[in-house]
């Protein structure tokens, strides 16, 4: 049961900051007199999130606890900085913070994300008052109790969808069974997150999907037919059936929508065939659309809005260089925001949450060297309040900086992605392949791993290969079946690049990467002799024919079985090949490998396979196997010896004096 709450004041938030016009005074100087600890990088942040109420009077902030150990929801008051702590549960996590009205949150239960380390929904919501009173599962499963029956028996995935600002309580909610067969229905329930009442308004099959519009209206579907395909419909008027939608409209994909007050005009994200999304103006009724922003390589991420229900005045884009587009230079928002993003130069700038009345604006600002920092700027006094400062014991001064790069693989691609070091010249080289391999794609920004290997002493070097997402389903297609060759090409090439621009020493390169990561950082030496001298490989996949059988046996779904039947192959033989317990004869280079033994998505087995292939050599690994921890550590401190024993691993063989 949630426990009780209690009031306290809040002093670190209530620094409030005068701007003369628009602008913010930039950062101080601190000025690091030695690289931060692994601990530093690990440990966890001030908040993890942050929230602005519909009436701009209080923020809602996730805090880790000391221990780390759960995430309470702190609902500060803006003006006096009271704070009223609210706890959910004993070692309880919160994430995915909504207002649903002026006194009213809804959080979703959440687990540590193992990779990242940081909360993620497990599709339980909770809501209460700001107060800590008539605190509730809005969806989720309550066992029953002795004679006492459960209130809540929801076995499925629940997320909030829409706020419905004028209805003040009530949002709705989406729901997804879990134990409902291989497709089960999707439902939209309209709920009163005071009550806990809930009344179904729409239900679709097929891993259905919808857009709403401002009243609360599906008016966008998408279903998936046998193959994997999306299937389109629409409502041109809210009553209507649901109809195919239009070519005219979206061939393809239609995603991110934003309806204006009249219901009728949408701005959206579209991409019609396989290209990058593009971003779109649409009039439903004439069934035509006009182009607002996009690129044919990189697709627009997404939106930047004009308050809290407003159409957007902007786009972002951010697979190469991060970069936005004013829709109207000279609009009062884009002249706002543009204002607010040259008082922190080096930074990107994000509204992130707008009271009703659109006076209080809730941003961030972050960058590369910057984990960031949350503010609330008030339009009418033009002033800013800093709220909190995520990790401000990693002064952004001592960071390095991570630059955007393109080069040419050998197919005549333009292939994008990052380079972060420290000073200039021909550094140790580590390449970091991102996981997925589809989808997924490295962007600018901080990441603890690689500013801790940068800031002692390392290059990295990060590339977004054939494959990845960011730049549409084309290109991603073209890294299809290309595990361990079309994929490795381009990270290869982006090695051969970085030496002959002089920033990489050719004879200090190691590979290290987590989850499909760690499968490129040990097939990238077996493919590439000399270009390596070490390799490391982190919760990795190492025997491919090993992780179908597993996934198999462990009764992944069909449409999981279909993607990897059309990314990665059948061949069982063909798979072998390019699998490094398979190729470990190959492997002429030191290894490091590091486990959670409760993975279960590159399950243990792939870690003691892996082992065993190189124990038969004669070449046994450097080894760190952690019990308790998944697919990637989510303890800091474990986090942190893992950041410590792949800093020596490095210094052993590409450090000073290596060679």
């Amino acid at each position: 049961m949630p426990r009780s709450s209690q009031s306290r004041q809040s002093p670190r938030r209530a620094l409030s900051l005068l701007l003369a016009a628009v602008f913010l005074l930039p950062f101080g100087q601190c000025l690091a007199q030695q690289p931060p600890s692994a601990s530093d990088f690990t440990r966890r942040p001030n908040a993890w999130e942050v929230s602005l109420s519909p009436s701009g009077e209080f923020v809602a902030l996730a805090i880790p606890s000391q221990d780390g150990l759960e995430t309470q929801l702190e609902v500060t008051n803006l003006t006096n900085g009271n704070t009223q702590v609210l706890r959910f549960g004993q070692r309880f996590h919160v994430s995915d913070v909504v207002w649903t009205a002026d006194d009213q949150v809804v959080v979703a239960k959440a687990e540590l994300e193992p990779l990242k380390a940081r909360p993620v929904s497990m599709g339980h919501l909770y809501t209460s008052d700001i107060q800590g009173k008539n605190r509730d599962v809005l969806f989720g499963y309550i066992r029953d109790d002795g004679n006492r029956r459960g209130r809540r028996k929801d076995e499925g995935w629940s997320s909030v969808v829409k706020v419905l600002d004028n209805e003040p309580g009530m949002a709705l909610v989406r729901f997804t069974c879990w134990n409902c067969g291989e497709n089960p229905d999707t439902v939209i329930f309209k709920v009163d997150t005071r009550t806990g009442n809930r009344k179904e308004v729409e239900r679709g099959n097929n891993r259905a999907s919808f857009q709403f519009d401002q009243t609360g209206v599906a008016r966008f579907r998408t279903t998936f037919d046998e193959d994997d395909e999306p299937v389109l419909s629409y409502r041109r008027n809210p009553g209507d059936a649901w109809t195919p939608l239009p070519k005219s409209i979206a061939g393809r994909l239609l995603f991110g929508a934003r309806f204006a007050a009249d219901n009728n005009t949408v701005y959206a994200l579209v991409s019609d065939a396989l290209e990058p999304a593009q971003a779109y103006r649409i009039d439903l009724q004439a069934g035509t659309r006009t182009k607002l922003a996009g690129s044919p390589t990189v697709a627009v991420t997404g939106f930047m809005y004009e308050g809290r229900g407003g159409i957007p005045f902007a786009v972002t884009f951010d697979e190469a260089k991060p970069s936005l587009q004013y829709f109207d230079p000279n609009s009062a928002w884009a002249q706002l925001h543009a204002g607010l993003m040259r008082s922190f130069p080096g930074h990107m700038l994000d509204f992130t949450g707008f009271s009703r009345d659109g006076n209080k604006i809730l941003f961030k600002v972050w960058s590369d060297r910057d984990i960031g920092s949350y503010y609330v700027y008030d339009r009418t006094t033009k002033q800013a309040q800093k709220i909190i400062d995520d990790k401000p014991w990693l002064a952004p001064e001592s960071m390095a900086q991570m630059r955007s790069i393109e080069f040419v693989n050998r197919s005549g691609q333009t292939i994008h992605g990052f380079y972060t070091a420290i000073g200039t010249g021909p550094k140790p080289l580590v390449v970091m392949a991102h996981g997925g391999p589809f989808s997924v794609y490295d962007s600018w920004g901080f990441d603890d791993e690689v500013q801790y290997l940068a800031t002692h002493g390392y290059a990295v070097l990060q590339v977004n290969y054939r494959g990845s997402g960011g730049r549409g389903e084309a290109f991603q297609r073209s890294g299809w079946l290309g595990w361990g060759t079309t994929i490795q090409d381009d990270i290869s090439d982006g090695v051969r690049w970085a030496i002959q621009q002089n920033l990489a020493d050719p004879q200090r390169i190691c590979t290290f990467g987590g989850s499909f990561g760690g499968y490129t950082a040990l097939i990238q030496p077996i493919l590439n002799p000399g270009m390596y001298k070490c390799a490391i490989g982190y919760v990795g996949v190492y025997d491919l024919p090993l992780m179908r059988r597993t996934d198999a046996n462990s009764g992944v779904s069909e449409r999981t079985e279909r993607f990897f039947n059309r990314t990665l192959g059948t061949d069982m033989a063909a798979l072998a090949q390019i699998s490094p317990t398979t190729r470990v004869a190959d492997l002429r280079v030191p290894v490091m490998l590091a486990h959670g033994k409760d993975d279960h998505t590159a399950n243990f087995n792939q870690y003691k396979a892996m082992v065993a292939a190189l124990d038969a050599q004669g070449r046994p690994a450097e080894l760190f196997a952690v019990p308790g921890e998944g697919h990637g550590f989510v303890n800091p401190d474990n986090r942190a010896e893992l950041f410590r024993r792949v800093q020596a691993f490095l210094d052993k063989y590409i450090g000073p004096g290596s060679h």
